[in-house]
């Protein structure tokens, strides 16, 4: 029976030796369950682990403890070339001295495919990344999107269960990046294939992904969709890394389900009825996020529940958006607006020491664990 998963880490630690000596937990105790023919992201800064995790899967290094399954077996210490995984790696890792055709077919040739199939093989994977007629260039003939699409070509053509992308664009610039974020994520659905993809990339992540696991100091800590992470994250970790967030004291001053009464000091004022993390209690010190996009500005002599003043700090015109900095009672909030229509006047923004209004809707906002 095959099993609902493609790929599973139970309970995996990886330890390495520190230059004084000491172990570290590169992967402290990470599950994870990737769904067959899911887009499966994991996502974090430099050191979290991630790339460790891929590398377990892909059989490059050995969990200290725990296990990796693919498709419900076992690895243990399965080398890499028997794993129904392939992996692409942010370098490409291309053999220079040889064409597109005879870096994709490589891998088939060392298997001792024949010429008919590899040939079938390498076309087919070729015209799956759109790199037909190609096929006599070097890889120094090609732009960095080419070469990247070259890469995944040759880790599709030996047809893997599962594809390890570590990093794949972070050599790109930014506007060919975005254009090979939809391509990997167009290719993924035609294929139906799972694809596990390692990225520090926060919009990447949240473009490609059906789920994402963010990590942190060898742990996960959130996996869920994308709106999942981004609306509700579970802790202040996760509201500071994703995207951008406003942090202000408060205290519950009474619970319903999941939802909470809390008094903020900068406001002076209880908001009513906000969404709130799990494990907390009447009584508790916490904080509220909530995201720059999500307060509105308003007249400050408004009348609406839920509008309090502020003083302008600082205005940023951005193109798309205008970043507006406020002082709340001495905390400091961040409000991005979008730029609807085309204003060439200055005086039409905001300026500095102007006293606004802010509009804070509960649903909006989050209750959170205060970190110690």
């Amino acid at each position: 029976m095959t099993s609902e998963f493609a790929v599973e880490l139970r309970d995996v630690v990886k330890q390495f030796v520190t230059p004084e000596g000491n172990l570290l937990n590169a992967v402290d105790h990470v599950t994870m369950q990737i769904k067959n023919g899911e887009f499966f992201s994991m996502l974090g800064s430099s050191g979290c682990g991630k790339t460790t995790s891929l590398r377990m899967i892909a059989g490059f290094e050995w969990p200290t403890q725990g296990e990796v399954y693919i498709e419900g077996k076992p690895m243990g210490h399965t080398p890499p070339f028997q794993r129904k995984v392939n992996t692409v790696f942010q370098n490409y890792a291309l053999f220079q001295h040889m064409t597109v055709y005879q870096n994709v077919a490589f891998g088939l040739e060392m298997e001792g495919a024949s010429k008919d199939e590899i040939e079938k093989r390498v076309r087919r994977a070729l015209e799956m990344v759109q790199l037909t007629g190609m096929e006599r260039r070097k890889p120094r003939q090609l732009s960095g999107g080419q070469q990247q699409r070259v890469a995944v070509a040759r880790a599709l053509v030996k047809v893997p269960d599962v594809l390890l992308l570590d990093e794949p664009l972070g050599a790109l610039d930014l506007k060919l990046r975005k254009e090979m974020q939809l391509e990997l994520k167009a290719l993924q659905q035609q294929l139906g294939i799972t694809f596990i993809y390692v990225t520090h990339d926060q919009e990447e992540a949240l473009t490609m992904s059906d789920r994402i696991a963010v990590m942190s100091k060898g742990k996960v800590m959130q996996m869920g969709t994308p709106v999942e992470i981004y609306e509700r994250p579970a802790n202040r970790f996760v509201a500071d890394f994703i995207g951008e967030s406003n942090f202000l004291d408060g205290k519950i001053k009474s619970i319903s389900a999941d939802e909470a009464n809390v008094f903020v000091p900068a406001l002076n004022a209880e908001l009513t009825g906000v969404p709130m993390s799990k494990d907390l209690v009447n009584g508790e010190e916490v904080v509220v996020s909530i995201r720059p996009e999500k307060i509105r500005i308003v007249e400050s002599d408004s009348e609406k529940d839920g509008v309090f003043k502020a003083k302008v700090i600082n205005s940023i015109y951005i193109g798309s958006d205008t970043h507006v900095y406020l002082d709340c009672n001495g905390a400091r909030l961040k409000v991005m607006e979008q730029n609807r229509i085309s204003r060439l006047d200055p005086f039409s923004f905001y300026h500095k020491d102007q006293i606004v209004g802010i509009y804070l809707m509960p649903e909006n906002t989050l209750i959170l664990k205060k970190e110690a």
